[in-house]
């Protein structure tokens, strides 16, 4: 029998010892219940307040972590005096003491070993894991170069490592942030305005009149700040119009719900331009100002009525008039959401600029009720010496996608693969804080890669999928644990926030900053890492912006005046966008001099082939993708995924609510585990809908091993953007299978 190099290691008792005779009994409220704490008869303990800033997700809302004298996270409430909460955390949020106190985190380094011929892991130091981790990476840039050895990275851990990975002479990195998520939108429209959306998005929900959401599930996806002030728009008199081929909780909270064709978007969004064109519903003064290429755009959609668009999309021309006018009359107080998970059909980057497109149109930019002009303020950096030049980078091995803005995890991942003709050969990674095998489609590919590596390190909380298939694993402890960046994000104003360790880091679990310099320091790279500790950075970063670490302690978010002028445009002044024209681009001669579409146009897509139905997917307010589905406070709401079936499909296959299936795609990928329907009229007979980030693969994950379906494996089927090379996911099909395949599987 052949034994691959990298076999999947399910990590179990066998592989972590005793462990977990470490890990106190499971509690809902901590160590101590929170409940029988403050319950106590004559109770006189006083918990100890920390600012920090939540991990859970990407929005990183400030909060304060309570603990208790023992040290023992009782309680997370969101700070008051921050833009990203308001003082509200999100479910998610008041989660993070389940992290905290999850006893499947992981709880000591790990090395791959072989015992009578089984792989599996075995218990070590951390100098002996940090020892080996550094060797190999020597070994592979004494044999290859720095830049054969990849990051692949997300969250605060990243940029600890991203520091390491560039001081050592390799930026070779990437993110699925940007090409399996939210890179159209900011290629598009950087494009069309000459600004990225970042994160928070800079809508400007609070005051609008009219909210356009185009498969952007606000209610689900909990962007914290978003949703409260979707919530004050409603209040307000807001106009919504969801376009969704799915009833979602924004859907219910609309005037007009417009159930979209899967695929077809575009054709609507074109339809949309030429209504308020030909109606002249358009700003005319804001588009004389501030606009290049509108009368080609004019030309362009001359013939893209709501007639046609109907043989499209299914929606009503009627319907389309109509929304558009809603559209008109409330600009410029109106959005067209770009949404955030945005890589859909491979012509995504045109979608994304339609949108930008039509917003420009009503003349939202820059208004208010529109997208307000964001504002930042800029950690500054500890000084170290300059970086090295690598030979070549993440721009290189992207270089078929030439806008392309940040690296490509799919990228990447090819050039993981060995090959004859391998320009830029990827030997090794590192993965922190990302579960690659829940994020980036197309598995046999990435199991390739794996296969492939000479060496893979991976630094997580939690035993994730990825984790299996590591030959080192370096625990990291939780957020409430540790110290960490100075958080800085685009907003109204400038604001910081600030992450101080709550208590002392559980079982021999180490911050990700701590791990990046014990690295760096048996690299060679002490000119990198002039401190003693993380805290020594942050206490200088402070002082540098005119505070301290004694005053942060104790408001936890700082205000900064406005660097960048108004809120809005300022319409007595010229005001140049960041691209070539200095004016909003309709008609993009970038685009076209890179033999490109200079406007969006819309391409059919791919049906579903008989007796297959179009997997959409989406979020749950309960759980950030795979991150939280372990978590005990956050399992205990949500345990497991579902699909949504229509009911007329489900008379034709005879299936009921709560009934198990499994699923087979168009290339005969099946599930690994079951799901349970739900019938429901709030999805289109010719899609099925799940909350991605279920089907763990893992045992050691207790609580999700097995937990309804993994999307992610369905989806082998890719079409790559060609403009940015983000990877379109919801091309893929898949058939309800109502008997096992699998004759071992336990439910």
């Amino acid at each position: 029998m052949t034994t691959s190099r990298r076999k999947f290691i399910k990590i179990s008792a066998l592989g972590v010892g005793g462990l977990a005779t470490a890990s106190a009994a499971y509690n809902m409220f901590g160590t101590t219940s929170y409940l029988n704490t403050f319950s106590a008869p004559n109770n006189s303990k006083a918990l100890k307040r920390t600012a920090t800033y939540c991990e859970v997700c990407f929005w990183k809302c400030a909060a304060w972590a309570y603990s208790d004298g023992e040290g023992h996270i009782q309680k997370i409430i969101g700070n008051d005096d921050d833009p990203h909460c308001n003082g509200r955390l999100c479910p998610r949020g008041t989660g993070g003491v389940g992290m905290y106190n999850d006893e499947d985190r992981l709880k000591t380094p790990l090395i791959r070993t072989t015992i009578n011929g089984e792989q599996t892991f075995r218990e070590a130091s951390w100098d002996e894991a940090l020892n080996v981790v550094a060797s190999k990476l020597k070994t592979i840039k004494d044999n290859h170069g720095a830049e054969s050895i990849a990051l692949l990275k997300h969250g605060c851990p990243g940029w600890h490592f991203e520091h390491l990975f560039r001081a050592f002479g390799s930026d070779t990195t990437a993110e699925p942030a940007f090409a399996q998520c939210r890179g159209p939108r900011e290629t598009a429209f950087a494009l069309t305005f000459g600004s990225w959306v970042g994160s928070p998005e800079p809508t400007d929900i609070r005051d609008t009149k009219c909210l356009v959401l185009i498969g952007s599930h606000i209610g689900e996806n909990m962007h914290n700040s978003q949703v409260q002030e979707m919530s004050d728009a409603i209040d307000n008199g807001a106009t919504i119009i969801t376009v969704d081929p799915r009833f979602s909780t924004a859907a219910s909270k609309s005037q007009h719900w417009l159930a979209i064709k899967p695929a077809t978007d575009i054709a609507l969004l074109l339809s949309w331009m030429h209504v308020l064109i030909e109606e002249e519903l358009y700003d005319k003064a804001y588009v004389e100002k501030y606009v290049y290429g509108f009368d080609e755009l004019k030309a362009h959609v001359r013939e893209f009525t709501p007639e046609w668009a109907y043989g499209i999309t299914t929606i009503k021309p009627e319907e389309i008039r109509k929304t558009a006018r809603a559209m008109a009359h409330a600009a410029p107080a109106v959005i067209v959401h770009p949404g955030r998970h945005v890589v859909w059909y491979g012509d995504d980057t045109q979608r994304e600029r339609a949108i930008a497109i039509l917003n420009g149109l009503l003349g939202s930019w820059g208004r208010r009720g529109g997208f307000y002009l964001k504002d930042s303020i800029a950690i500054p950096d500890f000084p170290h010496p300059e970086y090295p030049k690598p030979k070549w980078d993440w721009r290189n091995i992207g270089e078929n996608y030439p806008l392309a803005q940040m690296g490509l995890t799919n990228e990447i991942i090819k050039a993981s693969i060995p090959s004859e003709n391998a320009k830029y050969p990827v030997k090794a990674w590192m993965v922190a804080g990302t579960n690659l095998i829940k994020s980036i489609p197309d598995t046999i590919q990435l199991q390739k890669a794996l296969e492939a590596l000479e060496f893979l390190v991976v630094v997580d909380t939690m035993p994730m999928d990825i984790t299996g298939y590591a030959d080192v694993i370096l625990p990291e402890c939780t957020y409430l644990e540790r110290t960490d960046i100075v958080r800085s994000a685009t907003n109204r104003e400038p604001s910081i926030a600030v992450r101080f360790a709550a208590v002392p880091p559980k079982y021999q679990t180490k911050p990700g900053a701590w791990i990046a310099k014990e690295i760096g320091m048996r690299l060679g790279l002490e000119a990198y890492y002039q401190y003693d500790d993380f805290d020594e950075v942050v206490n200088w970063q402070l002082k540098e912006m005119g505070t301290s670490r004694e005053e942060m302690e104790k408001i936890g978010v700082k205000k900064y005046p406005r660097q960048s002028g108004s809120l809005y445009l300022n319409e007595d002044e010229v005001h140049h966008f960041g691209t070539a024209s200095g004016k909003i681009e309709f008609y993009s001669h970038e685009l076209k001099d890179l033999g490109f579409d200079p406007m969006p146009k819309y391409t059919p897509h791919p049906e579903p082939p008989q007796g297959f139905y179009r997997l959409n997917y989406g979020r749950s307010p309960m759980h950030t993708f795979s991150r939280t589905s372990n978590n005990p406070n956050l399992t205990d709401l949500k345990k497991e995924n579902d699909l949504w079936v229509n009911p007329k499909v489900a008379r034709i296959i005879g299936l009921k609510t709560g009934q198990r299936v499994w699923l087979k795609n168009q290339d005969d990928i099946i599930s690994t585990f079951s799901i349970k329907i739900r019938v429901t009229e709030r999805v289109r007979w010719d899609s099925v809908y799940m909350v991605h980030g279920f089907g763990n693969d893992n045992k050691k994950l207790t609580r999700s091993y097995g937990k309804g379906i993994d999307d992610t494996q369905m989806i082998s089927r890719v079409f790559t953007d060609p403009i940015m090379g983000g990877t379109g996911m919801r091309g893929n099909y898949v058939s309800i299978v109502t008997e096992n395949p699998h004759k071992n599987e336990a439910i």
